[in-house]
This record gives structure tokens, C-alpha cells and sequence, in this order.
């Protein structure tokens, strides 16, 4: 009996090893890809041109992957010493609470969450394990580690007065983000919560329907829900930033006709040029637009088709035209289970296909995060 006790303890030890150590960094690894590419070719007008610009970012779940995103790491698509190589000065981290199994574009329902094991295996605290509220508030703590660590080098902004500050340093300002409201657990008194918390930017789904309304990846194509309208609401009385990314179109409409405020689709790209299930109408697009909106294009094939520096480009370019230079801004995904053609270290090849595309200098600097930056300092509260 000691020694068939010994072996069952062995084969324990082996494999919370495995499923505690190996396996995290394992799936990350395979699920945030970098296409592998030779150096890309920048030339020196537009190198000098890069190192220019104030490069902002509107979507990445860098904080969803058990790596310490104040360290280089060899995995995954950011952090902090590749998002400063890459010119980065604004980004919005965006928390993944809940999502479900088998997630596609056309249709998924509610009742699984891969997060519980991914949370499990990266000994996220107890609490987590079972509150989707409390997997929100645990990554905003990590930016508030973030901020304590990296010293001048980061500040979680939470104002326009913390934004004008990293600004007028070197520090990366980072805002906080969740993608879907789902973590609200449909109690409004989580909306203040959250923002004590540091939640500026609200999204309202992800790929599933929730207390809130539709999405654009679940199965009723419903608008706002009464809960929804008082959650929209709420946010915006606080100050926070409304992100209609994977709603479902119901629900875009129903925000625009509630609020006054201008909101923003943090990641996605444009159906006319890519005619993908994950991309809301053109026409939706431009009233969002219209209402003082921000739209951010991504960096991979389920929302551009193409992948690639031209081919992120040619959207941003599209997005231009149909939009209006001002509307524009970059929404990568980074570390958000996509895989693309670059990290966030590469940003000057994307400043490189945009002079290829034809834009002006005065369009690349506005899109490559003037216009984010410009929105953050407008829409943030004051203090």
C-alpha cells in the first residue's frame, strides 16, 4: 500500500506540474501568434517618420497571460519593453472574463467558460475561480502592480489629468478595459465598483448574449435589455467610455439612440473590406462616426481577411474613406488568442505600409494614435 500511495502521489506531483506549470505558457504561446517573418523592410523616411508619432492602441488582453508585462518576454505579442519599442505611448488593456467553449463568429450560447480552467491553472486567487466580478477586479490589480513596479515607466490612467501626465514623461499610460459588461453579475452597484477599481472603458458584450443584451456572436440579435440601458447608463454618468465591439447591431443602434456620448469599437474591421461575420455594417459604422466615434482596426484575418502589414494597411486605409481621417485608430488584439503579422515591437512596418497605401504623413499620425489620443483626452473624466 506505501508504495501504490507513493506512485499516486508521484503522478499527482507530475501532473499539477503539468497542469499548473507546463500548460499555461503552452497555450499561450499557441494561442498569441506572431506569423514567423524575416525582418520587415522600413526605410528611413518612414523609420524617421515612426519615431515621431505617439502610437496608441485601443484593444489588447495582455493581462488575461500569466507573464509579467513589465519583462521582455519570448511569448505572446506585448509588453512593456516591446510596446515602447514600438512607439506606444497609449494602450487599453482590456480584461477577458468569460468565454465560451467551441467561441466562432456566427453563433455561441452561455453556458461554458474556458476562463474558470485558464484561471485555475494560472493560480489566479480563489475568488476568481467562481465570480466572473472578481476576475474583473483581479486584472485591473494587475495594472495597478503594473504601475507600481515599472516605476516612470507606466501610469494606469484613470483621468485626462493622469493621461496629460504620461504624456508630458516617458511613461506608457494604460487604461483599463472588460470585453463584455457580463462582470457586472447584473448588479449596477459592480458598475461603481469597477470604477473604483480603475474601469474606464466598458464593453458591452463579447461572444455571447448577457444580462446586458445581443451580441454579435450569440443567438438573439437582441438590443439593450432594460438591465442593459441602466447599465449603459450608469457608465456614462460615471464617465466611462462605452465599447460596442462585438455587440450585436440591435445594440449599437440602442447605445447611439440613449447616449450623447461618443463610443468606440476598440477592435474589428470593416465589412466592405473584409466581409466577415465578425464586422458590424458599414453603414453602422459610419453613424457611429458621425456621433463623434472611434473605430479601431485590428491586426487579424477574422477582421481584416489579410493579415499581413498591407493588408492592415488597406483597411485602415478603407476606413479612412469611408469614415473620415479623424475616426480611425488602431485596435490590435494583441494577446487576444489571434495571430498576427507582427508585435507590438514591429509598429514602424505598419507605418511603412500606410506611406506604401498612399496616406499623408498628417493621416498616419492621426490614426496611428492621434485620434485615440485626442478621444482618451476628450472623454476621460477630468480628474
Amino acid at each position: 500500500m506505501k508504495i501504490l500511495g507513493g506512485i499516486i502521489a508521484v503522478i499527482l506531483l507530475i501532473g499539477g506540474f503539468v497542469f499548473f506549470v507546463v500548460l499555461p505558457p503552452r497555450v499561450d504561446d499557441q494561442m498569441n501568434v506572431v506569423i514567423d517573418h524575416a525582418p520587415y523592410e522600413i526605410s528611413a523616411d518612414a523609420r524617421a517618420l515612426h519615431e515621431t508619432l505617439s502610437v496608441a492602441d485601443l484593444h489588447a488582453d495582455t493581462l488575461l497571460w500569466m507573464r509579467d508585462p513589465s519583462k521582455r518576454q519570448s511569448r505572446g505579442q506585448t509588453d512593456l519593453p516591446r510596446l515602447r519599442e514600438g512607439g506606444v505611448r497609449l494602450q487599453v488593456f482590456t480584461a477577458v472574463t468569460k468565454t465560451p467553449k467551441n467561441l466562432n463568429y456566427d453563433e455561441n450560447d452561455a453556458g461554458s467558460d474556458d476562463i474558470t480552467l485558464l484561471a485555475i491553472a494560472q493560480r489566479w486567487p480563489v475568488q476568481t475561480w467562481g465570480s466572473i466580478f472578481e476576475r474583473a477586479l483581479y486584472q485591473a490589480s494587475r495594472l495597478d502592480r503594473l504601475e507600481r513596479s515599472a516605476g516612470d515607466d507606466f501610469i494606469f490612467v484613470k483621468s485626462q489629468a493622469d493621461l496629460r501626465r504620461a504624456l508630458a514623461g516617458e511613461a506608457l499610460a494604460g487604461v483599463y478595459g472588460i470585453e463584455g459588461a457580463h462582470p457586472l453579475e447584473g448588479d449596477l452597484t459592480n458598475v461603481d465598483r469597477l470604477y473604483d477599481a480603475g474601469l474606464r472603458v466598458m464593453g458591452l458584450q463579447h461572444f455571447f448574449d448577457n444580462e446586458l443584451g445581443g451580441s454579435l456572436h450569440g443567438r438573439s440579435g437582441a438590443g439593450l435589455t432594460e438591465f442593459g440601458e441602466a447599465a449603459v447608463d450608469a457608465a456614462v454618468a460615471r464617465g466611462m467610455i462605452i465599447d460596442v465591439a462585438h455587440s450585436s447591431e440591435q445594440v449599437v443602434h440602442d447605445v447611439l439612440a440613449r447616449s450623447e456620448k461618443p463610443v468606440i469599437v476598440s477592435h474589428t474591421g470593416l465589412k466592405g473590406y473584409c466581409n466577415s461575420p465578425r464586422n458590424i455594417s458599414d453603414a453602422l459604422m459610419q453613424e457611429i462616426a458621425a456621433r463623434g466615434g472611434l473605430i479601431g482596426v485590428g491586426f487579424w484575418d477574422g477582421a481584416i481577411c489579410t493579415p499581413t502589414p498591407a493588408g492592415i494597411a488597406g483597411a485602415i486605409a478603407y476606413a479612412v474613406d469611408l469614415l473620415g481621417a479623424d475616426h480611425v485608430a488602431l485596435g490590435s488584439d494583441f494577446d487576444g488568442t489571434v495571430t498576427t503579422p507582427f508585435d507590438a515591437s514591429e509598429l514602424a512596418a505598419l507605418t511603412q505600409a500606410l506611406m506604401d497605401e498612399g496616406l499623408d504623413d498628417a493621416t498616419i499620425r492621426a490614426v496611428m494614435g492621434g485620434n485615440a489620443i485626442r478621444f482618451f483626452l476628450e472623454n476621460l473624466p477630468a480628474e
